[in-house]
């Protein structure tokens, strides 16, 4: 049977409240004290574990603490530290443009503004939502990336394909007081039991919500 628009939002609605009760805690897996080191461990995560880039910002931080620190650097010095994220060269010469449009544009302050965020280098949407979202608790959109795209997709909210168009229809599904923690959900989740290759059905909370769009068996 077809799912009309009322339907979809009610089981979208159900959804939510089984991930807020089963993920209480879960919250940006960066590790981050301010917007810029947001900003910074966001970029350096294309590509890469959150696990990864928590490792590699210890030291990153404690040698490049402002705006200013990363539009002076050195792109050889830049690549050394984050060389094991992936595609390091290219991430080394984000950060240093990014400092210096931060320095030249904003007084070295991250922007607040959507628009702002993504004229950075190496800032799209993704990452602009995360920091708006986690560092100032703005909700200008949802975070879409493979977790979300997959269980999106898993769970019929989407059948699109591209983050940016299924950013848009979580935007309509998904209460706005929910953009910011809705990715969250879904990771942790994605993580713990609907995985990529193979899902744990049998252990899953949301398996009767769940058409299983696109699993296996």
């Amino acid at each position: 049977m077809r799912e009309n628009s009322s339907q979809r939002q009610a089981r979208t609605l159900a959804i939510i409240t089984k991930l807020r009760r089963y993920y209480p805690d879960a919250h940006c897996a960066l590790d981050h004290t301010s917007p810029l080191e947001l900003l910074v461990a966001t970029i350096l995560s294309a590509q890469c574990t959150d696990e990864r880039v928590n490792i590699v910002t210890k030291d990153l931080f404690q040698k490049y603490r402002s705006a200013r620190d990363y539009a002076e650097a050195k792109i050889p010095d830049l690549e050394k530290v984050i060389k094991s994220t992936g595609f390091f060269r290219a991430k080394a010469k984000s950060l240093k443009g990014m400092g210096q449009k931060l320095v030249a544009e904003h007084d070295g302050e991250v922007p607040r503004e959507m628009e702002k965020l993504v004229q950075l280098p190496g800032v799209g949407r993704k990452t602009a939502n995360v920091v708006l979202g986690n560092a100032f608790q703005i909700a200008s959109g949802v975070v879409v990336d493979t977790h979300v795209k997959r269980l999106s997709f898993r769970l019929g909210l989407t059948t699109e394909l591209q983050p940016e168009s299924v950013e848009k229809d979580l935007q309509k599904l998904v209460p706005k007081e929910a953009w910011i923690l809705f990715p969250h959900w879904l990771i942790t989740h994605g993580r713990q039991i609907c995985k990529a290759r193979k899902p744990v059905c049998e252990r899953c909370f949301l398996e009767g919500d769940c058409p299983k769009r696109g699993v296996k068996g």
